[in-house]
């Protein structure tokens, strides 16, 4: 049997870090998970202590690319075939895990991400911010040739290799995108696995309406700097 991990990186998830553990803990019982408590300034520590939950404290906040690269570490030392990156603001549905997993397990993607643009049901986010994923989707098209529909996804799933890669190498502040483009680089084989998605149950969300043209400037120039220098790898 393959070995699972569920990476869920957090920060002052207090109101819904333990709700997105249960669903996890319903769906997919046999797999594993860790939680990367990234120097929360709530009660987000005391509340998975409380809980007796599996997780990482950090000591400094590193940011959402540092949590997971944790995650990955993680997932690498102790041997897993499969890491799942997992939100714990309670927009993901642990009900989909089996499913986007499946292509990992048959051997048949090095990545898969969960969609919410394949069969557009649940949660769609805003128009602009499906504008800016459209955009982003087609930057990274023209990069690397590959076409990801929902490329700010953060339900995502790799294989041992794909591990060994992130655990060394990950993008940092918002690196759904930057990632997606280095697997490509890298000739990963990316799948997607239509999902549904929920509204942030609680919590405020690491991207404002006035930071999105500030994300979509720097996303752009990151990924544009990364075909770059990762095409040269």
């Amino acid at each position: 049997m393959l070995k699972i991990l569920i990476i869920i990186p957090a920060y002052n998830e207090q109101d819904n870090i333990i709700r997105t553990i249960q669903d996890i803990e319903k769906n997919i019982p046999e797999a594993n998970y860790i939680v990367i408590n990234d120097c929360s300034k709530d009660s987000t520590r005391s509340v998975l202590c409380d809980y007796g939950a599996n997780y990482l404290d950090l000591p400094v906040n590193l940011g959402i690319g540092g949590g997971v690269q944790t995650g990955y570490r993680y997932a690498l030392e102790y041997g897993y075939d499969i890491a799942i990156q997992f939100d714990g603001d309670g927009q993901h549905d642990a009900a989909y895990i089996k499913e986007l997993i499946k292509p990992l397990e048959m051997g048949q993607a090095d990545v898969t991400i969960g969609s919410r643009f394949i069969n557009n049901e649940g949660f769609q986010s805003s128009a602009m911010r499906r504008l800016g994923i459209n955009f982003l989707s087609a930057l990274i098209k023209l990069l690397c040739g590959i076409r990801v529909k929902d490329v700010t996804s953060g339900m995502r799933a790799v294989n041992r290799n794909m591990i060994a890669e992130f655990a060394e190498n990950y993008a940092q502040d918002y690196p759904e995108p930057e990632a997606i483009l280095a697997a490509g680089l890298l000739k990963a084989r990316i799948m997607e696995v239509p999902v549904q998605m929920r509204e942030r149950q609680g919590g405020t969300s690491s991207i404002n309406a006035l930071r999105s043209v500030y994300y979509m400037i720097k996303v752009s120039t990151a990924l544009i700097i990364n075909r770059m220098t990762l095409g040269k790898r």
